[in-house]
């Protein structure tokens, strides 16, 4: 798969482009990834690329092609749940696996894309094992996950495992700004950086305006943890009553400072551009403490997903690194 409009995981791409030119693509595919990194942008390609007629695919010229880009391919099909646990639900799957064994209207083949897949309930995962097991030979499942832990291991058993990962900065910023005319190209490559080469993630943090603000918040948490100061602490993590979103950046920003804080000396690279804040907490935490705090980044996300109360939400971050910090 050659000029299509997708930034970095070049391996991943050239794995699946070498499937789709041999005709030997799975039945399902899994593609998981943490939000914002395309999952569902390389889904839509490789939809295109599996009803396109020409011999570079997807060719993005010929009738199937410019279908499946304008979303009213006959033979391509989003589904998709709203984030939360057990969101995607058997009915959605019951339905899909009725149209599958219907043919093709136009296409060699039908696609299937499901988003959110990790939201399946269980009882619609064991709904499409049934299909997954027995597919119709012209059938293709994209499934797309920010985890495929999330998923039985009876449907990864039948399915193709790709991860994507966070794109180089530099290339990332030239695919914003590219895409966007009033982006400067340094605020796009320090966003990059911040989110950990996540384009969908530093796309939203700056046409938000919030970017500043919020790595300023993580700042202060950082201080506060060291200064071993509850209050400082609160007030630092009071910018989250605002929106839910703003704790998945803080997870994923917190996340790479005290990886930073993890491994720095004087000549160490910084992930996160916080090296004042690395070599602070490196000085005052301990090796297992950090570790610590590493593993509680991983669960913010979580809380934001979990809890309605936005106060209920703050305090438990607010606990969750203060005992990880040990204060």
């Amino acid at each position: 798969m050659k000029n299509i409009n997708f930034v970095g995981n070049k391996k991943v791409i050239e794995q699946l482009g070498y499937l789709i030119d041999c005709g030997r693509f799975p039945h399902a595919l899994v593609i998981e990834g943490e939000q914002g990194l395309g999952k569902r942008t390389l889904a839509k390609i490789l939809a295109a690329a599996l009803v396109c007629r020409e011999n570079e695919k997807p060719c993005m010229n010929c009738s199937q092609c410019r279908k499946a880009n304008g979303h009213i391919h006959p033979d391509i099909f989003e589904h998709s749940a709203s984030g939360g646990a057990n969101s995607f639900h058997v009915d959605i799957v019951r339905e899909v696996i009725k149209d599958a064994f219907m043919q093709p209207n136009e296409a060699e083949h039908k696609v299937y894309i499901l988003g959110n897949a990790d939201c399946m309930s269980i009882s619609a995962q064991n709904a499409l094992l049934k299909v997954l097991e027995e597919p119709p030979s012209y059938v293709v499942f994209i499934l797309t996950a920010k985890s495929k832990s999330m998923l039985l291991e009876t449907v990864l058993s039948r399915s193709v495992v790709v991860s994507l990962e966070g794109v180089n900065p530099e290339d990332g910023a030239k695919y914003i700004c590219a895409n966007n005319s009033d982006i400067d190209f340094k605020d796009a490559k320090k966003a990059l950086e911040t989110f950990n080469g996540n384009i969908g993630k530093a796309a939203d943090s700056m046409q938000n305006g919030r970017t500043d603000e919020l790595t300023q918040c993580c700042r202060n948490i950082c201080r506060a943890l060291v200064e071993e100061s509850e209050y400082e602490l609160l007030k630092a993590c009071s910018v989250f009553q605002k929106d839910r979103q703003s704790v998945v950046f803080a997870g994923d920003f917190l996340k790479n400072v005290f990886r930073d804080a993890l491994v720095y000396s004087e000549n160490s690279d910084s992930v996160s551009g916080q090296k004042d804040i690395a070599k602070l907490l490196k000085t005052k935490l301990t090796r297992k403490k950090l570790i610590d705090l590493i593993n509680v980044c991983d669960t913010l996300k979580t809380m934001a997903v979990m809890n309605s109360n936005n106060s209920l939400l703050i305090t438990k971050i607010c606990y969750s690194l203060r005992q990880a910090a040990g204060r």
